[in-house]
């Protein structure tokens, strides 16, 4: 089953089950994101990617020029281990993981969860590669990929028992963009996957055809 078959399997489940004045705040607010979110401001193909240095699981700070030494990058911004939706996209990208090493391209996560809550990701879903802490979603906001969530949503999380302090650290009730960028070893980004719906997520299968096209 693709990736976005098993997202639309979990969205159209929490819509029949979960309460219909839940379900239409959470529509409104996505709808209203995307009506003003400013896709001119975000970090674009053909631009250099600014550099991070921000803490891995363990609390070990991971540098973007080490880590482009190595060769090309790609990155996957996820909201946190509590949203279901991020978990099937980075068990999709994991199953593809060694596919990505083969072909010399380092995969990492960052969300703006503490290295604690981070760690839990890794090892609820048995991930093989590095997921980091973007603290107060900083480097996020530098590449225009941030979700200020409306107060709206705040008695939602609280009633799903998702406490955004706990996870991040603050009350900012901010995340990321969904996004993915595949930068090459030059530090340029060459492909972008940026989506306002948190519901949707980039194939793997693409990403590969990204990954190809390095090369040609």
């Amino acid at each position: 089953m693709s990736l976005s078959a098993q997202l639309s399997a979990v969205l159209e489940g929490f819509s029949q089950k979960a309460p219909p004045d839940v379900v239409k705040v959470i529509r409104e607010s996505v709808a209203d994101f995307d009506a003003s979110f400013q896709r001119d401001l975000t970090i674009k193909p053909g631009q250099k990617l600014p550099p991070f240095n921000l803490s891995d699981a363990l609390g070990n700070q991971i540098r973007s020029d080490e880590l482009l030494a190595r060769g090309p990058l790609l990155i996957t911004f996820y909201r946190g281990e509590w949203c279901p939706y991020c978990n099937l996209a980075l068990r999709a990208l994991q199953q593809h993981l060694d596919e990505f090493t083969a072909k010399g391209v380092t995969l990492v996560g960052i969300s703006p969860s503490l290295p604690n809550s981070s760690l839990s990701m890794t090892e609820k879903n048995d991930l093989k590669f590095q997921v980091l802490s973007d603290v107060r979603n900083e480097y996020a906001k530098e590449l225009g990929i941030l979700f200020p969530m409306p107060d709206s949503l705040r008695p939602v999380f609280a009633q799903f028992g998702n406490d955004m302090k706990a996870f991040n650290g603050d009350d900012s009730f901010e995340v990321p963009v969904p996004a993915t960028f595949l930068v090459d070893r030059e530090g340029v980004v060459r492909n972008a996957f940026i989506e306002t719906d948190y519901s949707k997520r980039v194939e793997p299968s693409t990403v590969l055809g990204w990954i190809d096209s390095l090369g040609a």
